[in-house]
C-alpha cells in the first residue's frame, strides 16, 4: 500500500471546486498537460513556489496538499509525534493568563535556564522524540514560574519563556503541526512586547516568518512584511550591537527564502548579500544560527526553490558543511543538496545525499514534504536502487 500522492490532493481539492483540468490550469496558468501528470504523479512538485501558487489558486492550505503531518505506525519511526498532544495542552493552560496548577509550586530561575539550554541543544539536533518528552513540562514550568514573578526575575523568565516557546514552535513546525506553531509564536510574540527590548522582539519576529513560511500560499505575503518590517526596525543597530546585527542579517535570510518562493530572484540575491556582509564565521543570536555557513545555505536552497538545479549544485559544494555545527542544520544542506541532484537527474548521488541527512536526523527528513517527494520521484525512474529506495520510502511510510 502507498501514501496518498501530493498530486492526488491536488485533484481532489480541484474537483471540490467542480473546475475541469482545462479549467484549473487557465487559472493556474500552466498547461492542460502539466496538469494532467501533476496529478497521475508523472512529474515531479518539487518546490514549494509551485505548491504555493497551487494553493492559492484552489485557494486552500498548503497542508491540504503535502497531507501534513506524516505520522508512522510504530513507535520507532515514531519521528517526534507522540509528545505532540501533551504540548498541545501545555501551550492552551500557558494561553490562559490566570490559569493556575496548586501542585506545580514556581521552580528555581537556574534550574529552568539550565532545561532550557538542554532543549536548544535538542533542537539543534532534530532531536523531536526526546522534545517530545520534556517540552510539556517545561512549557508549564516555565509559565507557572512567570505568573509567580515579578521585578527582575520576571524580565528574565519572560526572556526564558520566550526561548521555550521558539522550541515549541520549531518543533511543531518541523513535524508539520503548524496550528500547533503558530499557537506557539502568538505565545512568544507577545512575550517579547511585554519585554520591550528589540533582540527578544526580533527573535519572535523570526519565528513568526517561519510560521507564514510553513503555512505558504498566500502567508507568504505576510512572511514577506514581517521580515521586512523587522530588518528596518533593526537597521539602527547594525554594526553597533552584534546580536541584533545578527538577528538583522537572519531577518534577510527569511526574506531571501520568502522571496525565493515568490520566485523574486532579484530580491533574493539582494538579501543573501546583506546577510553575507554582516555574517561572521561562526554565531547562533536567539537559535537562529546566523553565521558565514548558514548564509551559504540559504544560498543553496533558494537556487533550490527558484528551479535552478545547476547553480544550486555549485553553491552546496561553496557550503563548508564542517563548519556548521547544528545537525538540524547539516541535514537541511543534504536534503537541499538531494534535491538539486533529483532535479538534475543524478538520482544516485541524490540518494546517497538523503540517505546522509537520515543519518544525522532521521525524524527531519521524514517530516520534510520535499524530501518525500523527491523520493517518490526517485523510485518512478531510478530501478537500478529500487531496494534501497523502497526501504526508505518504508522508513518514511511512503510504502508499507
Amino acid at each position: 500500500m502507498t501514501a496518498e500522492t501530493t498530486g492526488q490532493r491536488i485533484a481532489r481539492a480541484r474537483k471540490r471546486r467542480d473546475w475541469s483540468q482545462a479549467e484549473f490550469a487557465e487559472k493556474l496558468g500552466y498547461s492542460v498537460s502539466w496538469v494532467s501528470q501533476a496529478e497521475r504523479g508523472k512529474i515531479p512538485l518539487d518546490r514549494f513556489s509551485v505548491l504555493d501558487r497551487v494553493a492559492n489558486v484552489l485557494g486552500v492550505e498548503m497542508i491540504e496538499l503535502t497531507g501534513q503531518p506524516y505520522r508512522h505506525a510504530n513507535p520507532e519511526l515514531d519521528s517526534g509525534h507522540n509528545g505532540i498532544p501533551a504540548m498541545r495542552l501545555s501551550l492552551q493552560r500557558a494561553l490562559m493568563p490566570n490559569f493556575g496548577d496548586p501542585a506545580r509550586a514556581p521552580r528555581p530561575l537556574a534550574e529552568l535556564r539550565t532545561e532550557v539550554i538542554t532543549a536548544e541543544k535538542l533542537r539543534q539536533a532534530a532531536d523531536f522524540q526526546t522534545l517530545g518528552g520534556i517540552m510539556p513540562a517545561l512549557v508549564d514550568d516555565v509559565a507557572a514560574a512567570l505568573r509567580a514573578a515579578d521585578g527582575a526575575a520576571r524580565d528574565q523568565l519572560a526572556e526564558l519563556f520566550v526561548r521555550v516557546c521558539h522550541i515549541a514552535r520549531v518543533t511543531s513546525d518541523l513535524t508539520g503541526h503548524h496550528d500547533l506553531a503558530w499557537t506557539a509564536v502568538e505565545l512568544e510574540v507577545r512575550t517579547a512586547e511585554t519585554l520591550g527590548a528589540p533582540a527578544p522582539i526580533a527573535a519572535a519576529n523570526w519565528d513568526l516568518c517561519g510560521v507564514w513560511l510553513h503555512a505558504g500560499g498566500d502567508a507568504l505575503r505576510s512572511a514577506k512584511a514581517a521580515a521586512l518590517d523587522s530588518i528596518n526596525a533593526l537597521d539602527p543597530h547594525v554594526g553597533r550591537d552584534a546580536t541584533l546585527t545578527a538577528l538583522w542579517g537572519a531577518m534577510h535570510l527569511r526574506a531571501a527564502v520568502v522571496s525565493a518562493r515568490m520566485l523574486a530572484a532579484t530580491d533574493v540575491r539582494d538579501h543573501l548579500a546583506q546577510a553575507r556582509r554582516v555574517a561572521s564565521a561562526s554565531g547562533n543570536a536567539w537559535q537562529t544560527q546566523f553565521n558565514a555557513p548558514n548564509v551559504a545555505l540559504h544560498a543553496l536552497e533558494t537556487a533550490v526553490e527558484l528551479g535552478e538545479p545547476r547553480d544550486a549544485l555549485g553553491m552546496a559544494d561553496q557550503v563548508p558543511i564542517e563548519a556548521i555545527t547544528s545537525a538540524e542544520r547539516r541535514t537541511h544542506y543534504w536534503t537541499c543538496r538531494a534535491r538539486g541532484l533529483g532535479m538534475a537527474h543524478r538520482d544516485d548521488a541524490a540518494l546517497d545525499a538523503l540517505l546522509q541527512a537520515e543519518r544525522l536526523a532521521p525524524a527531519h527528513v521524514h517530516n520534510r514534504p520535499m524530501a518525500r517527494e523527491l523520493v517518490r520521484d526517485l523510485l518512478s525512474r531510478s530501478p537500478r536502487r529500487a531496494p534501497e529506495l523502497r526501504r526508505l520510502a518504508t522508513r518514511m511510510a511512503l510504502a508499507t
